[in-house]
């Protein structure tokens, strides 16, 4: 039988793709460990990896292996934190990653009450807008926003993500607004990478607009400053933009409608039995802080907003040069 030792080696070889690095996290040479790897292929009778001079990589036998033995060692783990009690007491080190934006402005103005609170954590903050696989890159925490793909992870909804389409007045000035959302195709729209359509709540019910335009960038917060810069429109999130449309640097565009309902703010962390008291605790926190209705939402009230930037009886033209603006198709 496979000793938990060879799949604690195994799996760390395989979240650093490096023998040496794995060597030193454990304090063994990197001979030991490319012994033990090469004695574990042997037993099981199937490649693990895929050698080269100058890479690892897991083959696709041993991905499969990998999504199962963190699951094994996780339980080792909470098995280990229960007999102990180490799992009812907040402490250790927590590892998170969230978006770069909503991190930047809803997390880490409140990560020095959450110390205080819990003065036993260490926290390790990671930002990015791309996705990542929190198994494999070993985070106890992600914060995602949008719609969630189904998966074998947990996830609780922290607060509502209500998103509006929005433009800069200059942008507006220069090439009108838009009467519907079919008229939103002569317009430049700003669009993230991974989005496809956009799926739209209004009057007449949920629909969905292929979004077209000159620039789309994999970075929330690049699609921000180019709506602000009067480049095109963009589908933002209210705790994103809030500020920029209470001053007037951004204007609702077609305000009866908002981004579909079935996108929020989420915490997600793997499915265990046992959760780490570190990780329940930091959750508890941000729902704590967001509540029923977060307070980015409860500083601005979208329809009040809407009513006063679109006068009745006003007349929306798509202008000439927004058509010419966006990208051929």
């Amino acid at each position: 039988m496979t000793s938990i030792s060879d799949l604690d080696i195994f799996a760390r070889v395989a979240r650093t793709g490096n023998m040496s690095a794995a060597g030193r996290e454990m304090g063994l040479s990197p001979a030991v460990v490319s012994k033990r790897i090469s004695q574990l292929e042997e037993r099981l009778g199937a490649r693990l990896f895929q050698r080269t001079t100058r890479q690892l990589m897991l083959t696709e036998t041993g991905a499969g292996y990998f999504k199962r033995v963190v699951d094994i060692l996780s339980l080792c783990d909470e098995a280990e934190d229960f007999v102990s009690r180490r799992n009812t007491k907040p402490r250790g080190l927590l590892k998170v990653t969230m978006p770069t934006a909503f991190g930047r402005l809803h997390i880490a103005p409140y990560i020095d009450s959450f110390l205080a609170r819990y003065p036993e954590i260490e926290l390790h903050v990671s930002v990015s807008d791309a996705f990542v696989d929190i198994i494999r890159e070993g985070f106890d925490l992600a914060i995602r926003i949008g719609e969630l793909e189904d998966s074998s992870l947990v996830a609780r909804r922290l607060a509502p993500d209500t998103r509006v389409l929005c433009a800069a007045p200059a942008y507006i000035e220069k090439h009108g607004l838009p009467a519907t959302t079919v008229n939103l195709e002569a317009h430049n729209c700003l669009v993230a990478d991974a989005i496809e359509m956009w799926k739209l709540s209004g009057p007449e019910g949920d629909v969905q607009v292929r979004p077209y335009g000159t620039v789309r960038s994999d970075s929330g917060e690049v699609i921000r400053e180019l709506a602000l810069s009067g480049v095109g429109i963009g589908l933002l999130s209210i705790w994103d933009i809030g500020p920029a449309l209470r001053s007037g640097a951004l204007r609702l565009v077609l305000p009866a409608y908002r981004g579909a309902s079935a996108g929020a703010v989420h915490a997600v962390y793997p499915s265990r039995e046992f959760m780490p008291a570190k990780v329940d605790v930091l959750i508890e926190f941000l729902a704590e802080l967001y509540g029923a209705v977060p307070y980015w939402e409860r500083e601005i009230d979208i329809d009040k907003l809407g009513a006063r930037q679109t006068p009745r009886g006003a007349t929306r033209r798509i202008g000439k040069a927004a058509a010419q603006a966006v990208a051929p198709r």
